[in-house]
């Protein structure tokens, strides 16, 4: 992994599914070149694990607490995450969980 780069596992809460928001993470995420990826889960939330320098992950927390239009985000939760490569721009959409 290189110096300076951070990955984090982040659990988004509130009516975040069929609003487009998987979609939103997608565009904001390369837009800064962040890599990782962002799924729905059976319980209602989005995960996304994100990697990349500090500033653009701050910046893309920032975009997923407020979310696309028609989504209300009650809560961003984050925790370090290891292991993950960072490849700027390289974000998927994945399958539900």
């Amino acid at each position: 992994m290189s110096e300076g780069i951070l990955t984090r596992r982040v659990l988004v809460e509130g009516l975040v599914q069929g609003v487009g928001y998987r979609h939103f993470a997608y565009h904001t995420a390369r837009r800064l070149k962040l890599s990782g990826w962002v799924r729905n889960r059976a319980d209602g939330t989005v995960e996304a694990l994100l990697s990349g320098p500090p500033d653009a992950l701050e910046a893309m927390l920032a975009e997923l607490g407020r979310g696309p239009r028609g989504a209300q985000v009650r809560s961003v939760r984050l925790a370090e995450a290891g292991g993950a490569d960072w490849t700027p721009g390289v974000f998927e959409v994945r399958p539900s969980a």
